[in-house]
């Protein structure tokens, strides 16, 4: 199944867009049934994670600590999500891998699966910012190349995507409140953390 589609955000330029949507916690907090996002190491076990509370995010955050955690190319991470669908409500265990981050185009892709009780998914997902072409916001064009197998599979289109056109209609929806709260404290932090950026 492809997903894809554009979304504005007034007056957020593309480098206070790319560093919001760069930081995992701010990701996990706009997106609706996620639990965590956290890399992943040999000590990694879904079973043991300890989900992190209360944890901040910009502008409270400390710039140095948001830069530290922010999504590295390569690097693999574990996410655990809730999608209702229907009657059907798994909760997926995610391996999600950045395989792109490039830091000048303001272009990221990751690759994942994962899988619940009866239904998996493999996915390539991808974004791009873009300077909007009338005014001083951010143009953001999303794609997602998903095969989903098993009980969700067997619900249909019909089901399916107008759940996950929700889903990413309330993250973009959260992640633009986030970034309207940026905008109107230190216009600097975003530029300081995206030198900070490994």
């Amino acid at each position: 199944m492809n997903f894809e589609g554009e979304f504005e955000l007034d007056e957020v330029p593309p480098e206070k867009a790319w560093v919001v949507l760069s930081d995992p916690i701010a990701v996990r907090n706009s997106l609706k049934g996620c639990q965590y996002i956290t890399p992943m190491d040999d000590e990694f076990g879904w079973d043991t994670y300890e989900l992190e509370e209360d944890v901040e995010t910009l502008p409270e955050a400390d710039a140095e600590v948001v830069a530290a955690r922010a999504f590295r190319e390569r690097q693999e991470y574990a996410a655990l999500m809730q999608v209702g669908v229907g009657s059907v409500k798994p909760k997926f265990e995610t391996t999600v891998t950045i395989d792109e981050r490039d830091e000048e185009e303001f272009v990221m892709t990751a690759t994942g699966s994962g899988s619940a009780s009866g239904s998996s998914f493999s996915m390539e997902s991808g974004m791009h910012i873009h300077p909007q072409e009338d005014g001083d916001g951010s143009r953001i064009e999303w794609w997602t190349e998903a095969d989903i197998s098993g009980r969700i599979a067997q619900l249909g289109g019909r089901v399916i995507n107008p759940v996950a056109n929700k889903i990413v209609n309330n993250f973009f929806s959260d992640i633009e409140a986030q970034m309207t709260d940026i905008e109107d404290t230190d216009s600097g932090v975003t530029d300081r953390i995206r030198g900070m950026f490994g």
